[in-house]
C-alpha cells in the first residue's frame, strides 16, 4: 500500500512537472483560436470532428514549442525561471526530447487528417517555433515577430480547417493577434532582460530600455483595439459585436497602462498575463456570440 501510494505520488509529481513545462494555458488558448478560426469562418459551430481536430493542432504544435522553448532557453530559464521543470532536475532531457515528438506527431496527424494544406502550414509553424527557440530568439524584434505571425496563424489554420482561407474577418482577427502578440512579446522582453544577456538576445528593453520597451508594448496594444473595429466598421459584423469589442478595448487599455507603470519584474509579469487572459476571454466571448 505505501508503495502504491509512493508510485502515485511520484506520478503526479511527473504529471505536475510536465504540466509546467508544456505550460498548458498557452497551447489551449492556440487551439482555442483554431476552432475561433473556424466559427468565425463558418458563422456557426464547426462539425465536432473538425472543432476537435482543429483545437489539437493547434494544441499540440504550440505544446511542441513552449516544451522546446525550456530546451533551447535553458541558460536564460536557469536565471529566469530555476524553479521551472528543466533546470530544478523534475524533468530530464531525454523525457523533453520525447515529449517534442510525441506533441509533434499529435499535431501533424490531427491537421493531415483535416487537410494537406493544413498540414503543410502545421509543418511551417512547427520549423518556425524550432527555429525561433534554436537560433532565431536573439535576433530580438525579427523574432519577437515571427512569435507573433505563428500565433496570428492559428486564426487563419481555423479558416483553412473550415475550407474558407479568404474569409476577412478571420484575417482581421489573425491581424489582432499579430499586433496583440507582438506587444507582448515586447513586453516580456522587457522582463526578461537579465536572463536575456546569457543568450545576447537583441531585444527592444536590451537595446533601448526597459521602459522604452514598455511604451512600444504599449502602443502596439493600443493599435490592436483601433484595428478590433474594423470588421464592423467594414460590415463584416453587425454592430452587436461592439457589446465585446468595446469592453475589451477599455480592459487592454487599461491592463496596458498598469503595465506601462509597472515598477517591478514581477509586477511586469502580472500585468502581461492579464493582458493575455483577458485577450482570451474575450476571443472565447466572441466564439459564443458567433456560434449562437
Amino acid at each position: 500500500m505505501a508503495q502504491e501510494k509512493f508510485l502515485r505520488s511520484g506520478y503526479l509529481a511527473k504529471a505536475r512537472a510536465i504540466s509546467d513545462l508544456v505550460k498548458p494555458e498557452l497551447p489551449v488558448a492556440a487551439g482555442v483560436c483554431v476552432v475561433a478560426g473556424e466559427i468565425i469562418a463558418s458563422g456557426h459551430l464547426p462539425p465536432v470532428t473538425t472543432g476537435l481536430l482543429g483545437f489539437l493542432v493547434g494544441f499540440f504544435i504550440s505544446g511542441a514549442a513552449m516544451v522546446s522553448n525550456d530546451y533551447f532557453d535553458l541558460a536564460v530559464v536557469r536565471v529566469n525561471q530555476p524553479q521551472s521543470p528543466l533546470p530544478s532536475g523534475r524533468i530530464s532531457v531525454p523525457e523533453v526530447m520525447l515529449l517534442i515528438g510525441v506533441f509533434s506527431v499529435a499535431g501533424f496527424a490531427a491537421a493531415a487528417l483535416l487537410s494537406p494544406l493544413l498540414l503543410a502550414i502545421a509543418i511551417v509553424l512547427w520549423i518556425v517555433g524550432i527555429l525561433y527557440n534554436w537560433r532565431l530568439k536573439e535576433a530580438g524584434l525579427p523574432g519577437n515577430m515571427m512569435v507573433a505571425l505563428s500565433v496570428a496563424m492559428t486564426f487563419i489554420c481555423g479558416g483553412v480547417a473550415a475550407g474558407m482561407p479568404a474569409n476577412g474577418v478571420v484575417w482581421t482577427f489573425a491581424a489582432l493577434a499579430f499586433i496583440f502578440d507582438l506587444g507582448e512579446e515586447i513586453a516580456n522582453g522587457a522582463m526578461d532582460m537579465e536572463g536575456d544577456a546569457k543568450r545576447s538576445v537583441k531585444s527592444i528593453a536590451r537595446q533601448h530600455g526597459k521602459q522604452f520597451a514598455l511604451r512600444v508594448s504599449s502602443l502596439l496594444f493600443g493599435l490592436m483595439v483601433a484595428v478590433s473595429f474594423l470588421p464592423v466598421v467594414m460590415g463584416w459584423l453587425e454592430s452587436v459585436y461592439l457589446v465585446i469589442f468595446v469592453p475589451m478595448g477599455i480592459a487592454i487599455l487599461y491592463f496596458a497602462g498598469k503595465l506601462l507603470a509597472s515598477q517591478t519584474i514581477a509586477e511586469g509579469r502580472r500585468k502581461t498575463r492579464q493582458l493575455y487572459l483577458t485577450m482570451t476571454f474575450f476571443i472565447v466571448a466572441f466564439v459564443i456570440v458567433s456560434a449562437l
